[in-house]
């Protein structure tokens, strides 16, 4: 990446081309190692349940994959759903993951459902309740990664207790998401794909409440943008509604293809008319980095869009 360029890859791990889920990870690890030697900064990957086109149901189990894979590039959740997880459970998970690859780890919080609501219910008895408990189950989390967490009175630590501990980073779409990010000293993460909220109001929102903490001293952002880069505009159109299609369904795949909705989701077309509308989102939002979000109808069509970036930044 260039000085001003940071980027970074949010992966779904999709089943594409009637893949299993063997060949899904096999795919991510391949994406990873890629990024890595293109100069990405982190490779996330998402929380889903019962998804047929999404095989990230379980973030910790596939980061310890990813990491194990690759050398250099973060690593990390986007997100964790917290309201389904104890806070020391998930904190357990994060300082492991922490201890294996140390100074890598990014530890993404959100509170979204990630499925349907039976789904949820089979996940949890209380998520609804947990949902509204969200600011003091990341107190808890906050605590922990500080090690001074109690219960009635008595310490207790989330063993390992890491060399470096994992980035906390909170992952939303609207100004209660930023709010609880800015109130703690963590990193936030706007996902402009999938809000309808106007996003510098709520990342402008985010700064100003920013509250210095052992977790970070100033605001860090992040925006999440989905983006499809192809050698030519047609082709990108295309594979993003292949994409939409493969991951989420026909209804995806027609709200992609409403100019109104893509046009602020969503960035395709040649290298530099994607990397010219990614240096302008990143100004107009003030971002730290951009998240990308690929979504395509083939393996080979993703690794082509990423590298087609890379390849227009000046890396490869």
């Amino acid at each position: 990446m260039t000085a001003t360029r940071s980027w970074s890859i949010l992966d779904f791990v999709p089943l594409l081309e009637q893949a299993d889920a063997a060949e899904a990870l096999q795919e991510s690890v391949r994406l990873a190692r890629a990024a890595e030697a293109w100069g990405f900064r982190r490779y996330w990957v998402t929380e889903h349940h019962d998804m047929p086109g999404v095989a990230s149901t379980n973030t910790e189990v596939m980061l310890a994959y990813l990491g194990a894979h690759t050398s250099t590039i973060r690593i990390g959740s986007g997100a964790l759903l917290l309201p389904y997880y104890k806070p020391v459970k998930a904190v357990e998970a994060f300082h492991l993951l922490a201890a294996m690859f140390p100074g890598r780890v990014d530890f993404g919080i959100g509170r979204a459902p990630g499925g349907n609501a039976h789904v949820s219910m089979a996940l949890s008895d209380s998520y609804l309740k947990q949902v509204r408990n969200m600011p003091q189950l990341l107190d808890d989390v906050v605590s922990l990664l500080a090690n001074r967490y109690r219960v009635e009175g008595e310490p207790v630590a989330a063993r390992p207790l890491p060399p470096v501990p994992p980035e906390l980073w909170l992952l939303g779409t609207n100004a209660r998401s930023a709010q609880y990010a800015a109130e703690r000293g963590a990193g936030y993460v706007f996902g402009q794909f999938m809000s309808a909220e106007d996003g510098e109001t709520v990342l402008n929102s985010y700064r100003s409440k920013f509250v210095p903490s052992e977790l970070g001293q100033k605001p860090r952002t992040i925006v999440a943008v989905g983006v499809v880069c192809a050698k030519s505009e047609e082709e990108a159109r295309e594979v993003s509604l292949q994409g939409a299609k493969a991951a989420f369904g026909e209804r995806a795949a027609a709200a992609a293809d409403d100019p109104a909705t893509s046009a602020r989701k969503l960035v395709y077309g040649k290298p530099d008319r994607v990397i010219r509308k990614l240096d302008e989102l990143q100004r107009q939002y003030e971002a730290d980095e951009l998240l990308l979000v690929t979504m395509t109808g083939t393996y080979a069509q993703r690794l082509e869009s990423f590298r087609l970036l890379a390849e227009a930044n000046g890396v490869i």
